[in-house]
């Protein structure tokens, strides 16, 4: 995603030139997205926290200089208009709440293709990717939404690849982020591609973060039970979500949602198409690889965990589930990084 002649990453100094980002806020938007995006470059582009725009620098940009204001009720003002985008390295589009009307403006998109002839790579924050796929703009790119929006990306721009496992993208020319606290690990990763190493570890020193994740990690997922609608079939989801450690067997499981095991086997396979025993098993695994991806266990700690006492068997399982093992799963994710 480096712009075309642009300084290698790494360089620094008062001769380098600086990284500089330009905003472009949606009605609504996201204020936690925006606000740690910008102060992890803020952050980043000086020592001692004096907030000098050494090494980065950004504008808030619009089409007006009316107040925007956030999801969250708090106003923020375009700090300049819409300038030839080629002055900067990135514009990334903060997206919000998705049943806002007319997110941006017809000005703003013509911005935003101007920015894309311009081969100025372009980032969606939260639902920003939303916007940009509207315009246009996320064709041929791989594009990162939350979870909670995944269904929603889908319906709307069936022709457009889409993942909801990671926590952001950069895919080429586009950017794209779950939102939330995710925002600060994408533009960690800009810091660290092209300030330095220790510009991005001087930000997340202040903001509190210990290490900033990678494009590898996975999304903190909803609860499984949330892909079903029968009542019956998320209650007894619900307890083997509460018992990732196996305690909970199928016929306490059906006692629990007041049927009989066959009555309980009947319904899983009709609701879920699997058996609640598949089921438990894939909620187990779920979380084994959650562990796995999330945190620095031991194969053996996550085995027991999720209610194994042998490690090969585990491994069976989790292979015969994702399609590798374990060890490949979190070699595989360590490769982001």
């Amino acid at each position: 995603m480096r712009p075309e002649g642009y300084r290698q990453a790494g360089a620094v100094g008062k001769s380098a030139s600086r990284l500089k980002v330009g905003f472009v806020l949606a009605r609504s938007f996201t204020l936690s997205a925006f606000a740690l995006f910008v102060d992890t470059l803020r952050l980043a582009s000086d020592e001692h926290d004096r907030s000098g725009r050494v090494m980065a620098d950004w504008q808030v940009l619009g089409s007006t200089r009316h107040l925007i204001a956030s999801s969250c009720g708090v106003q923020v003002a375009p700090t300049s208009d819409f300038v030839d985008p080629a002055r900067f390295d990135y514009i990334v589009v903060v997206g919000g709440l998705l049943t806002a009307k007319d997110p941006v403006d017809h000005d703003t998109i013509r911005f935003l293709k101007r920015a894309d002839a311009a081969k100025i790579p372009l980032i969606g924050l939260c639902t920003g990717s939303f916007i940009l796929a509207d315009a246009g703009l996320m064709a041929a790119h791989e594009t990162c939404v939350s979870w909670l929006h995944y269904k929603e990306f889908r319906e709307r721009f069936p022709d457009l690849a889409v993942r909801s496992d990671r926590i952001f993208n950069l895919d080429r020319q586009r950017g794209s982020c779950a939102g939330g606290s995710s925002a600060a690990d994408i533009a960690a990763t800009l810091v660290r591609r092209y300030i330095s190493r220790e510009a991005e570890r001087n930000a997340l020193e202040v903001l509190q973060i210990e290490k900033a994740r990678s494009a590898g990690d996975i999304q903190p997922r909803r609860p499984l039970h949330d892909d079903y609608e029968d009542n019956r079939v998320k209650a007894a989801m619900i307890l083997m979500e509460q018992h990732v450690e196996g305690g909970m067997t199928i016929p306490r499981l059906a006692t629990s949602v007041r049927l009989s095991r066959r009555q309980l086997e009947r319904l899983f396979l009709e609701k879920a198409g699997m058996s609640p025993a598949k089921a438990y098993t894939r909620v187990r695994m779920e979380r084994a690889r959650a562990l796995l991806v999330q945190s620095k266990a031991s194969l053996i700690e996550v085995a027991l965990d999720v209610g194994y006492e042998n490690a090969s068997h585990f491994t069976r399982t989790f292979k015969r589930i994702f399609g590798q093992t374990p060890t490949q799963l979190r070699a595989s994710a360590l490769g982001f990084q």
